[in-house]
Formats: structure tokens, sequence, C-alpha cells
């Protein structure tokens, strides 16, 4: 791994787990812009709950070392659901700025899967 994918690689996953984090307790504090924002898009507030243990959860999965299954699972995590955040925005009509920190995690999650150390990568035999 070169110099440059490794700091691409370590700007990426540090940002994306300050995202992650932070927006993850957010929802299992249940803080009010958070419940007023699942009401709006329809969902039950427990969604906030298991969401956030998930992104926490994951953030660990992605910061630790080895447990490259795990780590592939983490970053497939965040993906679906921030994807799934962005259709559920684009479902009920919210404004653009609304999908700015999903599609920005979004980014930051396939950076950082990219990126990866070659150690942090699921290596599979040939059948």
């Amino acid at each position: 791994m070169t110099k440059r994918n490794k700091i691409i690689y370590w700007i990426a996953t540090v940002w994306l787990a300050l995202g992650m984090t932070s927006t993850g307790i957010v929802q299992v504090m249940k803080i009010k812009e958070e419940t007023d924002m699942m009401a709006r898009l329809g969902y039950p507030l427990y969604f906030l709950t298991i969401i956030g243990v998930w992104k926490l959860l994951g953030v660990v999965a992605i910061l630790v070392p080895k447990f490259p299954l795990v780590k592939e699972w983490a970053y497939a995590g965040f993906f679906f659901v921030m994807s799934g955040a962005v259709v559920s925005h684009l479902a009920v009509g919210d404004a653009a700025k609304d999908f700015f920190g999903p599609v920005l995690l979004i980014i930051l999650t396939v950076v950082s899967w990219y990126f990866r150390p070659h150690s942090r990568k699921l290596i599979t035999a040939d059948i």
C-alpha cells in the first residue's frame, strides 16, 4: 500500500467513524430532531435505537485490527443504511440539504472500503 493510499484510507476512515459515531449517539439518545425526522419519514422510533447501535458497533468493527469478515459486514451495513436514508428522503420529497449527510457518509464508506490496507481485507481462497 502506498503512502498516498494509506493517507486517503485513514482520512476517509476517521471522518466516517466520526460521522457514524456522532449520528449513532444522537439516534440512541433519541434527540428531538431525530425523532421528528423519523416520524416525518414514516419509521417507528425504535428504528433509531437499532440503527444507532448498529452504527456504533460498525465503527468499532472498522477501526479495530483483524476481523476482515466483520469489517465487510460493517461497510455493507453503512452503505445500506445510508443509501436507505437517501431513498427515504427522496420518497418524502425532502430538500437537497437533507441528502448531504447520507451522501457524504456513503462516499466516505466507499473510499474507506476501497483504500483499506491488505491486512483489513477479506481474502478468500480460489475454488
